[in-house]
């Protein structure tokens, strides 16, 4: 993924900024719409309390409010205040650094020209680049060949795949044997989504995993055995026994 990435970041610099900011207001804009929103909310409500605060205040100076009723509003005000002045500096927070990712997809072409080639990853390189990764369940169980959803989210740029990547033509052959695995692999979902509905997939579970046991401990036992015939390997039963030995003890007159 970062080799095609940054392939296409060097061959078509403009159409990689292009692409990165259509990416990023699609996984934003909505997000961000619903928070610039709840942003005017917090801050139209924020003032409203402050006139609130103030009218009880009078009221309460004026005899119109006793003094338990004024304290317990107060306080309620006062909470609520609060509240929304930490939800109000969080939101534009938020938006204010949505708005700084526009020119992010700069900082990761300068990122991508750091380096040569993408040949061997290292530690290094992965931590500038990956922010996160998140594999999702299988999206059909019961079957040994299924599909699990992989989601890589980049520094600055968030999660983006270039344009046509992985993309592959297929023939009409190809294509059918793609098609009867789907097929297969459909047939023996349902079949787990049965079992598992019968109760019968705990017990074929714990079956199967017992004989899964049963034959790692088999191959364990086979190069355990292996090991030993070369001589790599001796059980601490069979080492030689040695008596501990006991320090000498020193005299008053060594010491």
């Amino acid at each position: 993924m970062l080799r095609a990435i940054a392939d296409y970041s060097k061959n078509n610099r403009a159409e990689f900024v292009r692409t990165v900011q259509e990416t990023q207001a699609a996984q934003h804009a909505s997000d961000i719409s619903k928070k610039k929103k709840r942003l005017a909310a917090a801050q139209k409500r924020a003032g409203e309390l402050e006139k609130l605060i103030c009218k009880i205040y009078e009221d309460n100076v004026l005899g119109k409010l006793p003094d338990a009723r004024y304290a317990a509003l107060d306080a309620q005000y006062a909470k609520e205040q609060g509240e929304l002045d930490t939800e109000i500096v969080q939101l534009e927070k938020a938006i204010s650094t949505y708005e700084q990712t526009r020119k992010s997809a700069e900082k990761f072409i300068a990122l991508v020209d750091k380096y040569e080639n993408f040949d061997n990853l290292t530690t290094a390189m992965l931590n500038e680049f990956v922010e996160k990764i998140l594999v999702h369940e299988r999206d059909r169980k019961g079957s040994i060949e299924t599909t699990q959803e992989i989601e890589i989210y980049f520094n600055f740029v968030g999660k983006y795949m270039p344009p046509h990547f992985g993309e592959v033509d297929l023939s009409p052959e190809e294509l059918e044997t793609l098609r009867k695995k789907e097929e297969r692999k459909d047939r023996l979902h349902q079949n787990y989504l049965k079992r598992k509905a019968s109760g019968w997939q705990r017990e074929y579970y714990e079956r199967t995993k017992s004989e899964k046991r049963r034959k790692m401990e088999e191959a364990k036992a086979a190069i355990r055995a292996e090991d030993m015939a070369k001589g790599v390997f001796i059980p601490a039963s069979q080492l030689p026994k040695q008596e501990p030995k006991k320090a000498p003890v020193q005299t008053c007159a060594a010491i």
